[in-house]
């Protein structure tokens, strides 16, 4: 196997290299000049993003046999030993497998001797809140005052893992994803480097696929070369990813507006022929409409674009549809995108919203020709009313009222719509036990909730009470509807959550919120559909004789039955 991967070829030997992360490559850069670098630093963000390579190029830069650079120069002797990883010096960890206190004391063993053939000792410990707790506490009293000759470089994906002791010790960068136009720039460099040719929209496609990652780039890139024959093409790009080219997005975007039904599911039929996703292509739509939204409020802002391409097709249906058209269709896509991910059948989701979609009344988005119409109606009934006025006649206070009176009304806002399938899926699994355990630690949860800079959603929790939980997720009952927004639309509370509940509970619980007001009505339904799917329903289904007298006495709200 003398072939290596794309992403190992090329991996950064210089800050300049890194690409996508100027920030934290100038401030290292000018650390090295000024002699100022620290004893440990924190470098944090998503994966294939240039953590490790930074950690590693800093490694060299300070153990560079020229002094004061601010890049290595990857010719002397340190330089191409800890690139070749010939020297003991540089040592890299990788804590997801080394995880326990017995490694983390053999280094706090080994660290106070000098390195042998460089000037600094460097440990680069990768994914660091994989450590333990124990590992964790064996490394604080080390990590706040090493020797002069270490240097410790912690990387990780979930910085809010690591215990603050430690972080509150370390200098900390947070990487950023990269841009789609950085990551193009440097995949055309290479292919370039390489003799390979491509076409640059093909570049596009898979620095979009990508989602702000080099190595996963490179990675697709490295596919569709070998997919290829003489040349990467859109068509290489899009089979590799398993995106949907525009023209497809652009076909089904124009039968929507038009109310195709036909035209709509027989290119719903064909994508998914191809071997397309549901899954990945309502995401596809979903980004389509939003970049249309960008175009028609912000055409300045076409770099931000995610899946779409300004053509010429794509400029018409701009132009022809509405922006509250454009809310409603993503926020039903985006109601069937989280239905679909607690169902086995995501197809026929994908395939109802298309329809529900192709029959929605239009009646609610007005064009510029209604608007214009409606302008000039109310320009002859002020002059008509101007007339009126000068003639002398009165006019009452409710015919003024009617007159001013706005013609259109606000639409309210929706209320929070708990998810059902979710909370059916919990429900069928849901033990008494599971539910006591949550109980019984809740007081501890919150506590924990509160320690992660989540006071102010913590506190929300205070009126929250587990209804039912299963050994994967667990149902959170709501006094108020706003209070259950807030926090089920908070991605960060909803992570936090399930890695509080895996440290307290031993199992990574998601958590499906619920209003007080829906929570009855959704444990009824799902006792319903279960009464009829049983072989006993017709027994079930009889209720006792006490019970029923009691529930004519004092109704069904003052009514609690108890096994």
């Amino acid at each position: 196997m003398g072939y290596q991967a794309l992403y190992r070829v090329w991996r950064p030997q210089q800050f300049l290299d890194v690409v996508g992360q100027g920030h934290v490559t100038k401030t290292l850069q000018n650390a090295l000049m000024q002699q100022k670098v620290s004893h440990a630093y924190l470098f944090s963000g998503p994966r294939g993003t240039g953590k490790t390579s930074a950690a590693k190029i800093l490694a060299k830069a300070v153990n560079c046999e020229k002094n004061l650079v601010s890049e290595p120069c990857n010719e002397c002797a340190a330089c191409k030993g800890i690139a070749d990883g010939s020297i003991p010096d540089v040592i890299e960890i990788d804590a997801a497998s080394n995880n326990g206190v017995e490694e983390i004391r053999d280094i706090r063993d080994k660290v106070k001797y000098a390195p042998s053939a460089v000037a600094y000792k460097v440990y680069i410990v990768d994914e660091v809140h994989m450590l333990s707790q124990g590992a964790f506490n064996a490394l604080l009293k080390t990590l706040e005052e090493p020797p002069k000759h270490v240097i410790f470089i912690l990387a990780t994906t979930e910085p809010h893992k690591i215990p603050l002791t430690i972080i509150s010790r370390c200098q900390r960068f947070d990487f950023k994803r990269i841009q789609p136009q950085d990551i193009v720039g440097r995949m055309a460099q290479i292919a370039t480097e390489t003799g390979v040719v491509f076409d640059d929209q093909a570049m596009h496609i898979i620095a979009r696929a990508a989602e702000g990652g080099m190595r996963d780039a490179l990675s697709l890139l490295d596919q569709a070369i070998s997919f290829s024959e003489d040349e990467v093409t859109v068509e290489d790009a899009l089979t590799v990813t398993g995106s949907v080219s525009q023209a497809f997005l652009s076909r089904l975007a124009k039968a929507l507006y038009e109310k195709d039904v036909t035209n709509v599911l027989q290119i719903l039929e064909e994508l998914l022929s191809m071997g397309k996703d549901p899954s990945r292509f309502i995401e596809d739509m979903i980004f389509f409409f939003r970049d249309m939204l960008l175009y028609q409020t912000a055409p300045g802002l076409a770099d931000s674009f995610e899946r779409a391409m300004i053509d010429p097709g794509f400029k018409e249906l701009a132009e022809a549809v509405t922006t509250d058209y454009i809310y409603d269709i993503i926020e039903s896509f985006n109601k069937t995108q989280q239905e679909m991910k607690w169902t086995n059948t995501p197809r026929i989701f994908l395939e109802v919203a298309l329809v529900k979609l192709c029959h929605q009344e239009r009646s609610a988005h007005v064009s510029d020709g209604r608007i214009e119409e409606l302008q000039q109606k109310i320009s002859e009934l002020e002059r008509q009313l101007q007339e009126i006025r000068e003639k002398g006649i009165a006019i009452t206070t409710e015919e003024k009222m009617a007159a001013t009176q706005p013609k259109t009304q606000r639409v309210s806002k929706k209320a929070y719509k708990a998810p059902v399938g979710k909370i059916h899926q919990v429900l069928k699994s849901a033990t008494k036990q599971d539910l006591n355990q949550v109980k019984s630690r809740w007081g501890e949860i919150l506590e924990q909730l509160g320690q992660q800079n989540l006071k102010s959603l913590a506190a929300l929790l205070n009126e929250a009470e587990p209804v039912a939980a299963s050994s994967t997720a667990f149902v959170l009952k709501f006094k108020y509807d706003i209070h259950c927004q807030m926090a089920m639309e908070n991605t960060r509370f909803l992570e936090v959550m399930a890695a509080i509940m895996q440290k307290i509970t031993g199992h990574r619980l998601e958590v499906a919120g619920v209003p007080e007001n829906q929570w009855q009505r959704i444990r009824e339904d799902f006792l319903a559909t279960q009464a009829i799917d049983s072989p006993d329903a017709r027994v079930q289904q009889e209720e006792d004789p006490f019970i029923a007298e009691a529930r004519k006495l004092v109704g069904d709200e003052l009514l609690e039955i108890k096994e």
